[in-house]
């Protein structure tokens, strides 16, 4: 289970260029959930992700996950409990070692590293078996340079990394909005088959009305770094995209409305 509790962030405090990222977010997932984050940018859903992960400490608040409390833990630790997929095709892999070696490395997250051989046989078998189930006719080129390969094939074996081990939470953070359409398409659906095969509590941050709509159990739309709708169970499942498009349109015009009232209250005390 993953417990956020009050969590507070800043960026550049007390100065022109201040942004208030996460004002007291309250959010609870269950063990095998996949929820799905939603919201306009600057909303602060890959904050969220970006907190949980450990890339920063926050202002105030605490994070639990399966039992633990990790608020102070720094990320290389949190990161023998989280995996993490992000936009860019391009991070969180090694693009000049191989297939291979990237995998063997993602099978040791967490792990005392000492000299021994990585890649023995056994564990080379165990590759191309995981790697088949991809689809896309890696396994015959594991010593290829993983920076070699398609956005797609690159993101796909990214997932299959973050994966690898069952981590307690698994963040996937828009990691289908660099790829073309057929690529998203074919990551997502492995997306998919892996949460549901291994059963990983997962958030995933998206801009895809389609995916949000149609992907995970539960959907928390998100704005100016607060939750401000959260669907799970049967209203989940009746989402539609054009359902999310209105929720926006409806913040939109009560920002638009919001932002005219401080107008005329400013006219009215100049």
């Amino acid at each position: 289970m993953l417990e956020i509790r009050r969590a507070y962030k800043t960026f550049n405090g007390g100065t022109p260029n201040e942004v208030r990222a996460l004002r007291g977010v309250d959010l609870t997932v269950d063990d095998g959930s996949f929820v799905i984050v939603i919201g306009t940018n600057g909303s602060g859903k890959s904050t969220l992700l970006n907190a949980v992960a450990g890339g920063f400490a926050l202002d105030t608040g605490g994070i639990n996950l399966d039992g633990a409390d990790i608020t102070a833990w720094a990320e290389h630790r949190r990161a023998a409990m989280i995996g993490r997929v992000f936009q860019n095709p391009f991070s969180g892999t090694a693009p000049s070692m191989s297939i291979a070696e990237n995998l063997a490395l993602a099978a040791r997250r967490g792990r005392r590293r000492g000299l021994g051989w990585a890649l023995g046989r056994s564990m080379r078998e165990e590759l191309r078996d995981r790697v088949r189930r991809l689809n896309m006719r890696l396994e015959e080129r594991l010593d290829n340079p993983i920076g070699s390969l398609s956005g797609g094939q690159r993101q796909a074996l990214t997932l299959l990394m973050a994966s690898w081990l069952k981590p307690k939470l698994l963040l996937l953070d828009e990691h289908t909005a660099a790829l073309d359409p057929k690529s998203a398409d074919q990551v997502i659906q492995l997306s998919g088959e892996i949460v549901a095969r291994d059963r990983l509590t997962t958030l995933m941050v998206t801009h895809s009305m389609q995916q949000a709509a149609h992907l995970g159990d539960r959907l928390v739309m998100m704005h100016r770094g607060e939750v401000i709708h959260d669907f799970r169970g049967a209203e989940k499942q009746r989402l539609r995209a054009s359902d999310l498009l209105s929720r926006f349109e409806e913040v939109r015009r009560a920002e638009q409305l919001d932002e005219s009232a401080a107008d005329m209250l400013r006219r009215l005390y100049v």
